[in-house]
């Protein structure tokens, strides 16, 4: 009997013959049987996939199947793994049903739906591309290439915004360090935000700037410090005689001719290129782009002098210099936005300060 016969050797009399095409019949009506299952299982529901996908793969276990009738089943078992999320796995059915039939329009259709949702985006489009080569006119397969069209245009823009954001950060950071200026780890953020620097098109930094009144740690905000302006424009702007006293300031000691500015020297390290080019993207499309140029982007000082110094001490600034004039000086490491401190001659606490008896708080 045919039951019997080693593996690989040929059927020698009518007999064998018959018991081979009948086995051969068996296993092909049990497959397709097993298909038509799979194919109830799954409009039944959720609950029943797992059977579907049992049952199709029992069929194509069967090896019973013309190659046509194989890729269907394994277009079938790829529009459940779709369905049930199993992405990687319907993509391996369909491209397996498209190497089996070619003219399977479904499976085209489910690996490029499969490919889509794994963000594959120029394969899916190659899928689509070849299922209409066998249904010029498949609707599904149309729209299905314009959604991908249009995520690939989408990604696209995105990339281009990345590459724009990123390009002008590391412009402001080489401009940042042409300068000789130092960016050191923030303060004050509750007060400062998102806001940075920026460079006009001439070339020329403009900043934002901290005014803190030391003795009762209020601020005020520059909003636009441009490099080349000095603290006396902005100062006799902000304190001229037609504007209002400042709300706590009630004995009026904090007039023009009675401030002072200062900024605390050796304060903190510079912060590594990485660092700075991470946070003059931080709020931009570029935020989340990781840094090629640097790994470490941990706070460290690429200049000996500031390591290890003493205590710090408070600089009175020269209102008459311009505000680069003050941010290259090398004592001086800038807490990501300028700092600078407002303090009053006329105040009892202007004693206290200028003996280094106050310290920012923590």
């Amino acid at each position: 009997m045919a039951l019997w016969m080693e593996k690989g050797s040929e059927p020698m009399t009518e007999t064998e013959r018959a018991d081979l095409d009948a086995i051969a019949a068996i296993k092909e009506s049990a497959a397709q049987e097993l298909k038509e299952k799979g194919n109830q299982y799954v409009k039944m529901g959720k609950k029943h996939y797992s059977d579907a996908i049992n049952h199709y793969t029992r069929a194509i276990d069967q090896k019973a199947l013309s190659e046509s009738d194989t890729s269907i089943i394994f277009a079938n078992r790829a529009h459940v793994n779709l369905l049930l999320g199993n992405f990687r796995r319907a993509l391996n059915d369909a491209e397996e049903a498209i190497r089996l039939c070619p003219e399977n329009v479904k499976a085209h259709y489910r690996a490029a739906k499969a490919a889509l949702s794994l963000d594959l985006l120029t394969e899916a489009a190659s899928f689509c591309q070849a299922g209409l080569e066998q249904s010029l006119n498949n609707e599904e397969l149309k729209k299905l290439l314009k959604q991908i069209n249009l995520r690939k245009s989408e990604r696209e823009n995105h990339e281009a915004q990345v590459a724009k954001a990123v390009a002008v950060a590391k412009d402001l950071a080489s401009a940042i360090e042409d300068r000789g200026i130092k960016l050191g780890k923030p303060m004050y953020q509750e007060l400062t935000g998102l806001r940075k620097p920026w460079l006009d098109k001439n070339n020329v930094l403009h900043w934002p700037v901290v005014l803190l009144y030391a003795e009762v740690m209020s601020s005020d905000f520059i909003e636009d410090f441009c490099e080349i302006e000095t603290f006396s424009f902005h100062l006799d702007m902000m304190f001229s005689e037609s504007s209002p006293p400042l709300p706590w300031d009630k004995e009026n000691c904090y007039t023009r001719d009675a401030i002072e500015l200062y900024y605390e020297s050796c304060s903190g390290v510079p912060s590594s290129k990485a660092a700075v080019l991470q946070f003059l993207l931080e709020g931009t499309v570029g935020s989340h782009v990781e840094n090629s140029e640097e790994k470490d982007t941990t706070e460290h000082s690429s200049h000996g002098d500031y390591a290890g110094k003493s205590s710090s001490k408070w600089i009175k600034v020269n209102e008459k210099k311009t505000l680069y004039e003050v941010l290259w000086q090398p004592d001086l490491v800038i807490p990501r936005i300028p700092v600078f401190y407002v303090v009053s001659k006329r105040s009892t606490f202007y004693k206290e300060f200028k003996a280094g008896k106050w310290v920012p708080p923590p």
